[in-house]
């Protein structure tokens, strides 16, 4: 199962969710299983309104698969926030519901190093300086208004 973006369609906005079924195929090791692959992230706006997949997307999509089914010199392995196998016992504990979402969960955040404390105490330091430059230019604008005769 690949859940698509939306935007990829002319005449719809909505995302879509592509089912590849085979009956009575014996991927090599994979029986009882499902690939589940979100590439909703994927794709390049085109234009205000559409969006389209690249080459380098379609292609990352077609090797996971690939790889998943044995085709591929390639192992597969579970990416977080993009591809997971799963079997047919973890969808039935799903209830069966088949969102690749709720299979392949989130992406991995890069921990850039900061410890917490401290980036929040940095973070808040700045934003009191935007607020401050906030509030000269908010009273430069409000000079230069009365000046033309439009004062607040």
């Amino acid at each position: 199962m690949i859940a698509l973006p939306g935007q990829l369609f002319y005449s719809t906005q909505i995302p879509v969710c592509l089912w590849f079924l085979r009956k009575g195929e014996k991927a090599k090791g994979r029986r009882g299983e499902v690939l589940f692959i979100d590439a909703r992230k994927m794709g390049t706006m085109t234009s205000r309104v559409n969006r389209e997949l690249m080459s380098d997307d379609i292609a990352k999509i077609v090797g996971t698969y690939r790889s998943w089914q044995g085709a591929s010199a390639d192992p597969y392995t579970d990416i977080p926030g993009f591809c997971a196998s799963a079997s047919l016992q973890t969808i039935a504990s799903h209830g069966y519901v088949l969102t690749p979402g709720r299979y392949v969960g989130a992406e991995a955040i890069e921990d850039d190093g900061e410890p917490f404390d401290e980036k929040m105490k940095r973070l808040v330091t700045q934003l009191n300086e935007q607020f401050a430059e906030s509030a000269k230019l908010e009273q430069a604008i409000k000079a230069n208004l009365k000046g033309l005769g439009y004062g607040l």
